[in-house]
């Protein structure tokens, strides 16, 4: 069987190192769309070295590795990669991601449920340095034509957006080199990049990297509903309900709440098709 559930579950949790450093942070920000207007004091603490800070988001990608792939890697997986999706991500902060770090970053499949046509893989990573915990993540991997193995069908909430207008409406343009330049993070999927592999996907072009669009949305919401203070975010969910092709423009709707933000992303030149959904960024 292509799943090993029991398998995939009971192996030792893998290990790795990783490092980062300030030019791997602001590389990272400037391929969420940090640095516009250049000037601006607001992103001067994405991209310059004497003032930075570091979007929680950059967990995704510290040490230039990709959960999607460890979780892929997992003993008791062996699936089809053109079956596979990035069905959702959530990244749980422990407290502010230093500019330079070297950390130990463990990874265990954490689930793995039955949805009928599909299985869904929940990775679940955790990184700690000398001073303790850093942030946990947990990686959906959705891979199509897997499911009926007998599993458990696991959790399936939506949210509901709230019944009343948006506190705040924001429109964000993605470059034409946003892809490109995001994908110098890591993310070597020629799906970005490639018109050709994107056409054989089944894409007009390349599309624009779902974490990418992820880190977008929580800076739009650091910026406008926390003052720009990263370290105030707890925690930050989101399932990944359609794709980005770079050129377009996203609209985000946001509400505020006690302690948290639920957000909706659409893209703006396709009657604001889905992008984003169940989103949610916990804050103090």
């Amino acid at each position: 069987m292509p799943i090993d559930a029991a398998k995939a579950i009971a192996a030792d949790p893998r290990s790795t190192e990783i490092a980062w450093d300030h030019k791997d942070v602001q590389l990272y920000h400037l391929g969420v769309g940090a640095g516009v207007p250049a000037t601006d004091p607001a992103e001067l603490r994405y991209t310059l070295e004497s003032r930075l800070h570091v979007l929680p988001s950059f967990a995704t990608v510290a040490g230039g590795g990709m959960a999607l792939a460890g979780g892929l890697s997992a003993p008791g997986i062996e699936v089809d990669l053109a079956a596979v999706l990035h069905g959702g991500q959530r990244v749980e902060l422990h407290r502010p991601i230093p500019v330079k770090g070297a950390a130990t970053q463990s990874s265990r499949v954490a689930a793995v449920y039955d949805k009928g046509k599909a299985a869904v893989i929940v990775l679940r990573s955790a990184a700690a340095d000398a001073d303790g915990p850093l942030w946990t993540c947990d990686t959906q991997i959705f891979v199509k034509g897997e499911g009926g193995f007998g599993g458990e069908r696991g959790p399936s909430q939506r949210l509901d957006l709230p019944a009343r207008e948006p506190d705040h409406t924001l429109l964000r343009p993605i470059r034409e080199d946003q892809a490109l330049l995001y994908r110098l993070s890591g993310d070597w999927n020629p799906l970005h990049a490639d018109p050709g592999f994107a056409a054989r996907a089944g894409f007009d072009k390349p599309i624009l990297h779902g974490l990418c669009t992820y880190g977008i949305a929580l800076k739009a919401v650091v910026d406008t509903v926390l003052d720009g203070e990263v370290a105030r975010v707890r925690a930050y969910a989101t399932r990944f309900a359609g794709v980005v092709f770079p050129g377009e423009t996203l609209r985000l709707r946001l509400w505020r709440d006690e302690g948290r933000v639920q957000a909706s992303v659409t893209a703006v030149e396709r009657d604001d098709a889905p992008v984003l959904a169940d989103t949610v960024v916990e804050h103090t």
